[in-house]
């Protein structure tokens, strides 16, 4: 049976779905997946999977993917980061039974992204894109689709899509930002664009950007023309998004909680999503936040849970009447609600004198300049600084390692052969040799090897050659065997 394509693909396959939970890294997993669907999500995303990693690594796909398997998830699409055509469906061949479709990321904007050389930083390279796409549309038994970021110009969004269209893709994904557009940075998404990608391909279209409540869905459907619309963070801080509910935040956690329980997950993924859904609450009693981010178990985060769980209702009993929600909030702390993320500017104001305990920011102060020489410094550096005050951060002042003979890394302090431990282990391993400096002692445990197996049948150990050769020791000892 010939796969299906283009609308017939979204109406059959994807069985017409509207409501889309996005790809997230460490948070699209199976248990939030199924959280999900059961609060009117019809269609969800694997987190984003490195093809490479898929490829070789079976763990990572037992994990990420084949342990995961469950009739309840579908339809289902399986989202992969490449930059190589052959890796990319080498990898989705891997994954196309267990999914309905798989997704070219196009769109992460992060630095790791920059680094790895994928996502929207491959969104000029329209020759390699091309090649991707016509070979797993080639070569898949399920279609390929594509999640975009928009180009500032609107012109050259539309052909960017066109050519994607061209090549293969059946649906496309639309976030409509640019990928400069993140963090304290993102703005607000620009519909204008989706609408104009919209209107000039013949393939199914998704919106994502600016969607916080239900009515935000109806009004980019009407307002584009999209077939559906992708939620990231509107989903992860009220799960029940696409059923138009704002449900209290314990049920949504409990009823998650549960799920994890049948199908567990990374306690770090478990403890995001509390993050999240606890996220206005968590101001408000900093100090089960503190007892959230330290928590170990599975049973411990179910704890804090019904201790945040018990605050509320106590606060709920001492309400008084015609009381309203503070801080500015639509509702009250313990109902799921959007999260508005503050730009540059509120930030700052949020950060200054009176911010956070010792001065550190919150949620990443602003986005790092991508040369690095940002004066506002991410969590984590700050972090680093706390511990040590004399700590710097500029280029300039860091040590210059002096590199291996081999391969050009820095190479060990006190390696014998002035390499880095790769090639020092290879190099000792070939000669026969030690280098206490890394650790290897492939002469010494040779030595202790030979000695033990002469001691069997009493010949007196010989030495080894100077140059580590052990043929030279080996044929010293059946010499000396000869001769006795």
């Amino acid at each position: 049976m010939p796969k299906l394509r283009g609308e017939a693909f979204w109406r059959e396959t994807l069985r017409s779905a509207h409501y889309v939970v996005a790809p997230m890294v460490d948070q699209s997993e199976l248990a939030w997946r199924l959280l999900s669907r059961r609060h009117g999500a019809q269609l969800c995303y694997t987190p984003m999977l490195h093809a490479q990693v898929f490829l070789r690594d079976a763990n990572y796909r037992r994990e990420n993917l084949y342990d995961e398997a469950c009739p309840e998830d579908r339809p289902l699409i399986v989202q992969f980061c490449a930059n190589d055509p052959e890796v990319f469906v080498q990898a989705a061949l891997l994954a196309q039974d267990y999914c309905d479709a798989i997704d070219l990321n196009l769109g992460c904007p992060q630095m790791i992204a920059k680094r790895g050389h994928y996502g929207a930083f491959l969104q000029e390279e329209w020759d390699l894109l091309q090649r991707m796409i016509l070979l797993a549309n080639e070569k898949l038994s399920v279609p390929i689709t594509c999640k975009i970021r928009v180009f500032p110009d609107i012109d050259k969004t539309v052909k960017y899509a066109q050519m994607l269209e061209k090549a293969g893709c059946q649906l496309l994904t639309v976030h409509g930002r640019t990928k400069e557009q993140k963090g304290p940075l993102a703005g607000v998404a620009s519909w204008e664009h989706i609408q104009a990608v919209r209107k000039a391909v013949n393939i199914p279209v998704f919106a994502n950007g600016n969607i916080q409540c239900l009515s935000d869905v109806e009004e980019c459907i009407r307002k584009t023309g999209v077939h559906g619309v992708m939620s990231a963070e509107g989903n992860l801080h009220n799960p029940a998004l696409f059923e138009g509910r704002n449900p209290l935040v314990w049920e949504m956690a409990e009823e998650y909680l549960e799920i994890v329980r049948k199908y567990p997950c990374p306690l770090s993924y478990v403890r995001a999503h509390l993050f999240k859904l606890w996220h206005h609450t968590l101001q408000v009693y900093q100090q089960l936040r503190e007892e959230l981010a330290k928590v170990k178990t599975l049973e411990g985060i179910v704890d804090v849970n019904r201790e945040l769980k018990l605050r509320c209702q106590e606060e709920i009993a001492n309400q008084k009447e015609g009381e309203k929600p503070k801080e500015g909030l639509p509702f009250f702390h313990w109902i799921c609600q959007p999260y508005i993320r503050p730009g540059p500017k509120e930030r700052c104001r949020e950060n200054g004198d009176s911010g956070t305990e010792k001065g550190v920011r919150g949620k990443r102060a602003l986005e790092e300049e991508e040369d690095g020489n940002s004066e506002l410094l991410s969590k984590n550096k700050q972090k680093k600084k706390l511990r040590n005050p004399n700590k710097s951060f500029d280029p300039s002042l860091k040590p210059k390692y002096a590199k291996c003979d081999q391969c050009g890394n820095p190479k060990g302090n006190k390696c014998v052969f002035n390499m880095c431990r790769g090639c020092c282990k290879k190099r000792a391993f070939k000669e026969v040799a030690d280098c206490p400096g890394h650790g290897l002692l492939f002469k010494t445990k040779y030595e202790k090897s030979l000695s033990w197996q002469l001691s069997q049948r009493g010949i007196q150990t010989p030495e080894i050659s100077q140059r580590g050769d052990p043929e030279v020791g080996e044929t010293a000892v059946l010499k000396e065997a000869g001769d006795s």
